[in-house]
């Protein structure tokens, strides 16, 4: 592989992997709707301009390229996403198939249980499935919460965290996922273009440990060295409900908070970790020093309201033992 094409290149996990990828040493052509914006952003990498919706935009981004990664979503975009996810796939594999791609890597999110889930990993599990419909091989790596600064899902856990003397726990708090750190994915993402490939394939990427949304709660604000918060069991607040007064104190979007805490409603599990022994990497981050760089990074930024409001809450909270 020498020419990778970077779809996401400006958002969480692609402005991480594209310094690493260039690292080692590969030609990565970044993706962005705004090149110009990214190229002031991100100086010094080869950026193209495209929107997936336009399927010529994207052939010619793809032409010439090994290998590529979607990481691109639409959640919060508006209520008809998951429509516009499914188009923007579909355009993607036939493009690829026409531009002689070798692979795709997509970064999904681990596959939701039976019953109901929440439209938006229902629409990242039927984008992996568009994907691999193609004529291109697919690696898709599943993965649940990614903790890192720049992570929505994490983003809402630290503020609220942060910011209430006391937290209204629902039952439904009691699921469990399994948090992997940004680097650990970094490291998937990387190994992902070595896998021999001959169809395509899923794997799950788990953190080590398997945590309740209760657990991440409460491990969040030590990490940011506050003492425990109050925290009152209550059996009948519904997600819906949830993310209402979620809004109040997260600097994430309201479309996207109500997603990503309806959500948590399921246990989100891994099927297995093998893949993590089929690369070599089993020394994958614990959550509590996955949240404090998360938290650290964070810190350098600058503060805004809630920032110069934080360090008194944590005064009048007092500090974790």
């Amino acid at each position: 592989m020498t020419t990778v094409l970077l779809t996401g290149a400006t958002g969480f996990v692609g402005s991480r992997l594209r310094p690493v990828l260039e690292r080692r040493g590969l030609r990565v052509r970044c993706l962005s709707r705004d090149a110009a914006r990214a190229e002031r952003r991100f100086p010094g990498s080869e950026w193209v301009q495209a929107d997936l919706s336009d399927a010529l935009a994207v052939r010619n981004a793809l032409q010439g390229c090994d290998a590529a990664y979607y990481l691109v979503h639409e959640m919060g975009s508006g209520g008809d996403y998951r429509e516009r996810e499914a188009a923007a796939a579909r355009l993607f594999a036939h493009t690829a198939a026409d531009a002689g791609l070798r692979r795709i890597i997509y970064l999904g999110g681990v596959a939701p249980g039976p019953g109901p889930a929440s439209e938006h990993l229902r629409s990242r599990e039927r984008v992996g499935e568009i994907l691999s419909d193609g004529d291109v091989p697919v690696l898709e790596l599943r993965a649940s919460m990614i903790i890192g600064y720049g992570s929505l899902s994490f983003l809402i856990v630290r503020d609220l965290a942060a910011r209430l003397p006391f937290m209204v726990l629902p039952r439904w708090l009691d699921s469990k996922t399994e948090p992997v750190a940004i680097d650990d994915v970094l490291v998937a993402l990387v190994a992902a273009l070595d896998i021999e490939l001959a169809q395509s394939t899923a794997f799950d990427i788990p953190g080590p440990e398997i945590l309740s949304g209760r657990d991440i709660l409460l491990r969040t604000a030590r990490a940011l060295g506050l003492a425990h918060p109050l925290v009152v069991r209550v059996p009948v607040l519904t997600p819906g409900l949830s993310a209402r007064w979620v809004r109040f104190v997260t600097r994430a979007r309201w479309e996207v908070a109500r997603e990503i805490v309806v959500g948590l409603t399921h246990d989100l599990l891994a099927q297995d970790a093998r893949y993590w022994a089929l690369i070599g990497h089993e020394g994958r981050e614990h959550f509590d020093d996955a949240a404090r760089a998360a938290i650290a990074e964070d810190h350098q930024r600058p503060p805004g309201f809630w920032g110069r409001i934080e360090p008194a809450m944590k005064r009048l909270r007092g500090r974790s033992s």
